[in-house]
């Protein structure tokens, strides 16, 4: 007799994907194999769903048997009584799990709720993690294992009150996110070095401050399903379905906080409602949507990247070659393509014949938009390109380029100081819109659930 078992592994798990379920599988295909039978103790940590089927079918195909309590015997798929005990047990199996996710789902809201108890996790910057006395649980405390709850971090704490602060007084994230980089502040991951082995250079980015900003347990409740793990199952329940674990923000009505303020509060409740009111967006005064009509239809001349659409009292659109706002601009690097979407309509319209009966940026939008063109923007001047170009080939359109007025201010547009690189402009300039079927159909593809996943 010899014992197969898996500690630890889910049952939805497929038995080639199990260790000690891949050997038993393994060791019934050899002939010498010392065995005629295998005897399963316990169906719902062996199978679920549909599992039993199949691999009882690959079982009796080597010549072993398969016996079941619930059968007082071995196995028979061509027994139709057989084959509705077997479907009746898999569905059994899937009910188990559902009923154990939900008690413990709820006993862990419990705790949380009525007891601030922390659940794991690492813990918020700002804070760390000191004892709390023995494990409520007897068993678990005769194990040796603690309790654990958050205290303040002297290192870490001045700077998220001085983040909440600074948002306070108006401050923009991206403003407070190149403040503490100018003042190499180490960020969340360059502090927690254990945690973060895989983050080189981290820095303060826009996205790091707004989560400490939008994080409640910065007023001393204990707060949690604020994420939650999708494994993306097409067949909920089978993981062999899965397209892999993403974390997924909740909404804010599953959260849970805790009745009572369970660690050391950094900012106080009236303030923290106050700093999420500055994270609104702020409508224009005007009270009118902002549009450009140009946009996907920009192509930077120095990068490849496409111009980002911006509001300076008119449309315009800049490239600022890949910089962020939270870090500082490095010394000697270009200045920033820019030009305002009447300025490089006129421009164009005064350079080409062809453009001469457009009324405004919208028809152009839409004569680039019919040919499969894009402008090129860069050094002062505009060139109007296929969208696709293909490798080692030039432009097949006729490129007329439009020159800047000479009485026009350096700001006007971006005075790059470095030549287009060979080979470094993206191949691919077509508007994104035009691909939107085959980007449909790829998600698709990927996401058979039809799911909108939103990442971390």
């Amino acid at each position: 007799m010899v014992e197969y078992f898996d500690a630890g592994t889910s049952r939805s798990v497929p038995w080639s994907q199990r260790a000690e379920a891949a050997k038993l599988l393994a060791a019934a295909a050899d002939p010498d194999r010392g065995f005629d039978a295998v005897v399963v103790g316990e169906f719902e940590r062996a199978f679920a769903a549909g599992q039993a089927l199949s691999i009882i079918a690959q079982l009796n195909a080597y010549g072993v048997q398969v016996w079941l309590p619930e059968l007082r015997g071995a196995v028979d798929l061509a027994e139709p009584e057989h084959r509705a005990v077997l479907l009746m047990l898999g569905h059994q199996s899937e009910r188990e799990v559902l009923r154990n996710r939900f008690r413990t789902t709820a006993a862990m809201a419990a705790q949380v709720r009525e007891q601030g108890r922390n659940l794991g996790g690492r813990p918020p910057y700002g804070y760390q993690l000191v004892d709390a006395g023995p494990h409520p649980n007897k068993i678990h405390a005769s194990w040796g294992r603690r309790r654990h709850r958050l205290d303040v971090d002297p290192v870490t704490v001045p700077h998220v009150k001085w983040i909440f602060s600074k948002r306070l007084d108006g401050w923009s994230t991206a403003a407070i996110a190149r403040t503490l980089n100018e003042r190499r502040v180490p960020s969340p991951g360059a502090y927690d070095r254990a945690r973060n082995p895989h983050r080189q250079d981290a820095v303060w980015t826009l996205r790091t401050v707004a989560a400490i900003l939008a994080n409640p347990r910065y007023t001393g409740r204990q707060v949690w399903n604020r994420q939650f793990t999708d494994h993306r199952e097409a067949v909920p329940g089978d993981r062999r379905s899965s397209l892999g674990p993403v974390r997924v923000w909740s909404d804010r009505a599953e959260w849970v906080v805790s009745q009572e303020r369970t660690h050391p509060a950094l900012i106080s409740d009236e303030d923290f409602m106050a700093a999420q009111e500055i994270t609104a967006i702020a409508m224009p005064d005007d009270e009118r949507n902002r549009s450009y009509a140009l946009t996907g239809l920009l192509i930077c001349g120095l990068c490849g990247r496409r111009l980002a659409s911006h509001w300076n009292r008119k449309p315009a659109y800049r490239c600022r070659h890949g910089h962020t706002t939270a870090h500082p601009v490095a010394e000697g690097a270009p200045k920033w393509v820019y030009w305002t979407q009447e300025r490089l309509f006129q421009t164009l319209q005064a350079a080409r014949l062809d453009l001469a009966e457009l009324h405004d940026a919208n028809d152009l939008a839409a004569h680039l938009k019919a040919d499969d063109l894009v402008i090129v923007c860069g050094l002062g001047e505009l060139v109007i390109e296929p969208s696709v170009v293909e490798p080692g080939e030039e432009p097949t359109v006729e490129a007329e380029v439009a020159e800047a007025p000479a009485d026009e201010p350096e700001s006007g547009c971006g005075q790059l100081s470095l030549p287009i690189p060979p080979g470094f402009r993206r191949q691919d300039r077509r508007p994104r819109l035009r691909n939107a079927v085959v980007i449909k159909q790829r998600w698709k593809a990927r996401n058979p659930t039809r799911h909108h996943v939103k990442r971390e």
